[in-house]
């Protein structure tokens, strides 16, 4: 029985090339992500209360000074309110509506790729088996002799490129949805402590 050579299908194949293009990209902008999310990781609860004690202090200086310490969205909020916390209510409120959205584009930086990878590779996966079951019967018809065995191994090969369609896709999209759940996850945690440092403002 004759076996796939998958470095010699790699060679003649270039559907298989974009999808380890496309794998590559995805591992980049996991790890890059994944790196994000860790510099910003964050107690808000602790963050917060330090904060009140030094709003309620009138210690606005070093509550600001604080938040220049840590990273992430939540300090950036709550550092904006903090600055500005002469201003009106309303004109706050829709201050740090906008640095909420502002945050929330940094939180979602790279996840459109592996979206659209989770989306298109089992597609480019499938355009390249139906070019190798095409190329299969041109074979077997230009050589006239081999019968089923030289379309059954074209076709095995070329079935490889659906399978590592999916191989790419699977990943890229569990990734994706883990990525936008922290996403919306710390949006809402912004949003909560919006509210409450206005409240610790206006005490």
């Amino acid at each position: 029985m004759s076996e796939v050579h998958y470095i010699e299908m790699l060679r003649s194949s270039f559907t298989l090339i974009i999808l380890i293009f496309c794998s590559i990209i995805s591992v980049t902008f996991t790890l890059e992500r994944l790196f994000y999310f860790r510099r910003i990781r964050l107690d808000p609860a602790s963050f917060l209360a330090r904060v009140k004690q030094l709003i309620d202090a009138g210690n606005f200086k070093d509550a600001a000074a604080l938040c220049d310490r840590m990273r992430g969205p939540i300090p950036v909020v709550v550092k904006t309110a903090i600055v500005n916390h002469q201003k009106p209510k309303a004109a706050l409120e829709e201050l740090l509506g906008a640095i909420r959205l502002e945050e929330r584009l940094k939180m979602e930086r790279f996840l459109v790729v592996l979206g659209t990878l989770g989306n298109t590779a089992p597609f480019i996966g499938l355009f390249g088996t139906v070019v190798g079951i095409i190329k299969a019967f041109r074979d077997l018809a230009l050589s006239g002799t081999g019968g089923p065995a030289v379309v059954a191994k074209g076709i095995a090969e070329a079935l490889v490129a659906t399978a590592a369609g999916l191989v790419v896709a699977i990943p890229a999209v569990i990734i994706y949805n883990y990525f936008m759940r922290k996403v919306k996850t710390i949006s809402t945690m912004m949003e909560a402590i919006s509210l409450k440092i206005l409240v610790y403002l206006q005490g």
